[in-house]
């Protein structure tokens, strides 16, 4: 089993001045699960290279175990430094694909071409394609084989309105995911702020917050077997 996991190239969170990337747990929990239930992981993003780190994700209030793995696993590191380009990257070499969230795919992976065409792709070869926090944002734009929105109809989750305000970037953000996936016909699902939601509708999989990761991780790896 092979999964392609991408990451984002933005460091930049709006005009603040403040850095964003990708969030840590929510490439380490799933980083790992995969490896764990022996899935071969290919790390891609829009620039290759190293993508840049959320630097708030890495604080000690957001430590994991599986962040704490992957600060002591230097072959995980260099993995990560090293990522390939997404532009390179196809369908028919992967089973699934997985993008963790972080603040920066709503900024590019929202609307890289490359990353649509692949969605649509794992999609239409009938491969499981997976999201968490505000990961979802990369199927805003993608289509099903009707031309409609992929999310259309779809039970969907992502990081809500109400936990955008408690970190109080509603303003900073380009736009509200929660409200995104609704306007194109999703059916939008969430619990309480922070707690755990992975939602499985066919070949979708989405998770609610950086706390969802494991489960999306765990609904990927049995839609894989």
């Amino acid at each position: 089993m092979k999964v392609l996991i991408v990451l984002t190239s933005h460091d930049q969170l709006g005009d603040t001045g403040k850095q964003t990337g990708f969030w840590l747990e929510e490439f380490a929990s799933p980083y790992y699960h995969l490896k764990d239930a022996g899935v071969q992981v290919t790390l891609a993003s829009p620039r290759g290279g190293q993508p840049p780190l959320d630097p708030k994700s890495h604080e000690p209030d957001f430590q994991t175990d599986d962040t704490r793995r992957f600060d002591d696993d230097q072959a995980a590191q260099k993995e990560l430094a090293n990522t390939a380009k997404l532009s390179e990257m196809k369908v028919e070499e992967f089973d699934a694909v997985f993008y963790p969230g972080g603040h920066g795919p709503l900024w590019d992976l929202h609307n890289n071409s490359d990353s649509i065409t692949l969605i649509e792709g794992f999609i239409a070869a009938g491969k499981p394609v997976a999201t968490v926090c505000h990961a979802p944002a990369v199927l805003l734009k993608a289509k099903d084989q009707n031309g409609d929105p992929l999310v259309k109809g779809k039970k969907v989750t992502g990081f809500s309105n109400s936990e955008e305000a408690a970190v109080e970037l509603t303003n900073v953000v380009p736009y509200l995911l929660e409200d995104q996936l609704l306007a194109l016909g999703g059916v939008y699902q969430k619990v309480e702020d922070w707690n755990s939601l992975a939602v499985v509708d066919g070949l979708i999989i989405t998770g609610q917050n950086p706390g969802s990761s494991a489960a999306v991780a765990e609904e990927l790896v049995k839609a894989l077997k």
